[in-house]
């Protein structure tokens, strides 16, 4: 059994626990919501420049929403845009802009929507949605309420992509957006946010000073700082938990109520990021996967979290069923052990065989890096832990679908892939009518399977902790949580 090394953190809790008791005077139900969202500062960045962190997301989904947005059970609702209709077989999305403003009070046009949506996914972009937008034609102002966003291909899946807050409309100078929320003040890791007022939807009344439970104190901090002010009862809310921070809280006398999962859908395994030496050889790929004990290893971080040894968790818009990998399968009378494999490799190319495992900081982490080490080394290969962004032979990916295509699976798990799954996802993105679409993805899945581009291990784990404050809070596939649907009393 691989060693069990989060200790460091759970002390880290009984050290934090007396000084935010010390530091921070008992909430009261009345007064601003307290929110904390695992990672860094959660300061405004430019999407089109930046990859964000969650507290970030976080900020600029509150501060500044895009065309539509998610609610509170990751469904789509209006955002800038009150209503849309799509024309012309799903080639053109018309969207009706409601009235609303941006923090200095100007309101927002057609025109600045549509320019800085172009600004977002143009050529010199860094938004990571970009690579899966590039149906759309054209982005014009046909009136200073209505756009229409032109496509070159369908793709009915356009609106979830434009809910995510990486597509926010996003003003550069004075930074912010159209809201929900405002922000007050910022020091530190600590935002303070209040409800912006909305001329399409507020009253006359409610121009006034929110009440202060309307009002949000945003806290972006590492994982045990936010579990350990949430056990003090001194915020309603932890959001953006993963599966490398969940044994800090199994350390914790949290009750299991306020303990929370999202049916997260995305990808949770080890993308082989280099096919050189012992990984150049998809027989050793295979060997590899079929080494890891998937199911020791999730119920040594939650008993209900379940395995996965393929890419799709189901067909989507897939035109086949998920594919099996050949090393799913049990093996044969003619088949070789995965020891064997790498052994009749060894023996062709003597030397040692190291292999870097890419891995976040965190408990859980360590927990996995105790099972992956425990497989490479049961195949006479030596692991060696780095960081999430160090060059590396293994790499974890832990993401959450954006949307419901097929095709984000296999493009996400070409990290690189061989040239017939390559083809298969570039004729995909390019395809014209659903039905090709859905053939290469078919493809593109059978081809990575085969190939052993990417070993599933799970589905991400996603969790939050949540108090009685936070009526609203439901659990969704985007495992998404908008600060204005926790209460269920705000817009």
């Amino acid at each position: 059994m691989p060693p069990v090394l989060f200790r460091p953190s759970l002390r880290a809790v009984c050290v934090l626990l007396p000084a935010l008791l010390a530091a921070c005077s008992e909430r009261t139900d009345d007064g601003p919501v307290v929110v904390s969202a695992i990672g860094g500062a959660p300061g405004m960045a430019d999407p089109a420049r930046s990859v964000l962190d969650p507290p970030a997301r976080v900020l600029l989904d509150a501060t500044a929403q895009g065309l539509v947005r998610f609610d509170a059970a990751g469904q789509i609702e209006p955002g800038v845009a009150e209503r849309w209709s799509v024309i012309d077989n799903g080639m053109s999305y018309i969207f009706r802009l409601r009235d609303s403003e941006w923090p200095d009070g100007r309101t927002v046009s057609a025109g600045e929507v549509v320019r800085l949506l172009r600004r977002q996914l143009g050529p010199t972009s860094r938004n990571p949605l970009a690579p899966f937008l590039t149906a759309i034609d054209e982005i014009v102002e046909m009136t200073p309420e209505v756009i229409e966003i032109r496509l070159k291909r369908p793709r009915p899946d356009l609106l979830k992509l434009f809910a995510q807050p990486e597509l926010a409309i996003f003003r550069l100078t004075a930074p912010g957006g159209s809201g929900p929320y405002r922000i007050v003040a910022q020091r530190g890791p600590v935002t303070r946010l209040r409800p912006a007022f909305d001329p399409s939807r507020a009253a006359d009344n409610d121009v006034a000073k929110p009440p202060a439970d309307a009002t949000i104190k945003l806290i972006g901090e590492r994982a045990a700082m936010a579990i350990a002010r949430f056990r003090a009862e001194l915020s309603d809310g932890v959001l953006g938990g993963g599966f490398s921070d969940w044994p800090i809280v199994l350390e914790t006398r949290i009750p299991p109520i306020s303990r929370r999962f999202d049916p997260a859908a995305g990808l949770f395994g080890l993308a082989i990021t280099s096919r050189d030496g012992v990984l150049a050889d998809p027989a050793n790929r295979a060997a590899i996967a079929r080494s890891v004990d998937r199911a020791g290893f999730t119920a040594s971080i939650s008993p209900e979290w379940a395995t996965t040894t393929q890419l799709l968790p189901e067909q989507l818009d897939s035109a086949a069923p998920p594919a099996l990998a050949p090393w799913t399968q049990a093996l044969g009378p003619n088949d070789r052990t995965p020891r064997a494999t790498i052994d009749a490799w060894r023996a062709a190319n003597p030397g040692d065989i190291r292999v870097r495992v890419a891995l976040p900081a965190g408990p859980g982490a360590t927990i996995l890096y105790g099972y992956v080490g425990a497989a490479l080394q049961s195949l006479g290969i030596t692991p060696e832990r780095v960081g999430p962004d160090a060059p590396a032979e293994l790499r974890l990916v832990d993401e959450v679908a954006p949307y419901d295509s097929a095709r984000w699976y296999v493009a996400r798990a070409c990290q690189p892939c061989g040239g017939v799954a390559q083809i298969a996802i570039e004729a995909a993105r390019d395809a014209d009518s659903p039905r090709l679409r859905s053939q290469q993805i078919a493809a593109a899945d059978a081809a990575l399977a085969s190939d052993v581009a990417f070993i599933p291990i799970a589905r991400p784990l996603r969790w939050s902790l949540v108090s009685t404050r936070l009526k609203a809070w439901t659990g969704n596939t985007r495992a998404w949580h908008p600060l204005n649907h926790l209460r269920g009393d705000t817009n």
